[in-house]
């Protein structure tokens, strides 16, 4: 209910996953009953894996996430949460209120085994390939137990829902010598190395796009700054490319040759096609896609909770952290 395009944008998306993905045994539509029938009965969409929950409330993207979650206490982000608790469902989406959805999330779920903190994970095409920048805007200040803890819950989503055999992880920093950095950078490099991952020290900024690992670990502070920097430079590099081609009828014309080319960029660098930022770490899975995501978004999140529960992403997540709980790292909060 808290997305940008409303309910119907989400209800397109689903109708598409349940076409393409047999895995799907399930879907609750979670909100306001009277809109979201309506909304299903102008998708033509009566598949009988579908269900409505009401909710009476809904949590705004103008809403202080934890004042709206004690105001509204049958909002539509909550009661889709607790359906994930109950065991209801495997995983939760929304395009609503993030900080609604983490704090939720964090409050009702609670962290796996191991995990001090849930961290968002944003996956964000490169060269050849793509990347997960985890944390891209859950936790602005972090201890070094955070950043390893992050470190392995990006390994492990790349490996297990990414396909990536042996994921490098790198820390990010202004520097590659192990001097640069701050004491958490530091601090966190030392855990990293012995931890049972494929760590290869710090990565600069430079090295984001050439494919040079798959997994970039920083704060929440930093990486709200590096995704938002991303998106922003990725829609102005289309719009001058537009701008430009467009200018003479000689360019109009190298650019119609080279239309292909363009689309497949395009299609590259579209956000819906990854589908939404899981927020690891916590009992459940939870997909947070952009409040203005479209039917493809929704649909590729969908299919992104199907990929995480079949390959048990929190299982391997549990197991992958115990032997840094038994080596005894410090607790942290």
């Amino acid at each position: 209910m808290g997305g940008d395009r409303g309910c119907r944008a989400i209800i397109q998306g689903v109708r598409e996953a349940l076409l393409q993905d047999p895995r799907i045994v399930q879907v609750h539509l979670v909100g306001l009953r009277e809109q979201i029938e309506a909304a299903l009965t102008a998708e033509h969409l009566a598949d009988t894996r579908v269900h409505v929950v009401h909710a009476s409330e809904v949590l705004t993207m103008d809403d202080k996430p934890v004042e709206g979650l004690r105001k509204k206490r049958d909002c539509s982000i909550l009661r889709a949460v607790e359906l994930v608790r109950d065991r209801v469902a495997d995983a939760v989406i929304s395009a609503g209120n993030t900080g609604g959805l983490v704090a939720c999330s964090t409050i009702r779920l609670r962290t796996l085994a191991g995990v001090d903190r849930p961290a968002l994970a944003t996956i964000i095409p490169s060269l050849e390939r793509e990347f997960v920048l985890v944390d891209s805007g859950a936790n602005p200040d972090c201890k070094p137990q955070h950043l390893l803890q992050f470190a392995i819950m990006g390994s492990v989503y790349s490996r297990e829902v990414l396909g990536r055999e042996k994921p490098r992880v790198g820390i990010l920093s202004n520097g590659s010598e192990e001097l640069k950095g701050t004491e958490l950078t530091r601090e966190a490099m030392k855990l990293c190395r012995a931890a049972s991952i494929h760590f290869v020290g710090y990565v600069e900024g430079h090295d984001l796009f050439e494919d040079r690992v798959e997994v970039v670990v920083t704060d929440g502070f930093v990486g709200n700054i590096v995704l938002k920097t991303c998106e922003s430079m990725g829609r102005g590099i289309l719009s001058l490319l537009k701008r430009e081609l467009s200018a003479t009828p000689w360019r109009k014309l190298g650019a119609m040759l080279a239309r292909g080319g363009f689309q497949n960029i395009k299609r590259r660098m579209d956000p819906e096609a990854y589908g939404g930022a899981p927020l690891l770490g916590l009992n459940g899975h939870v997909i947070k896609v952009h409040g203005s995501a479209g039917p493809a978004a929704v649909m590729n999140a969908l299919k992104q909770c199907c990929e995480a529960v079949h390959h048990g992403v929190n299982e391997r997540i549990v197991q992958e952290l115990a032997p840094p709980l038994a080596a005894g790292l410090p607790a942290s909060s």
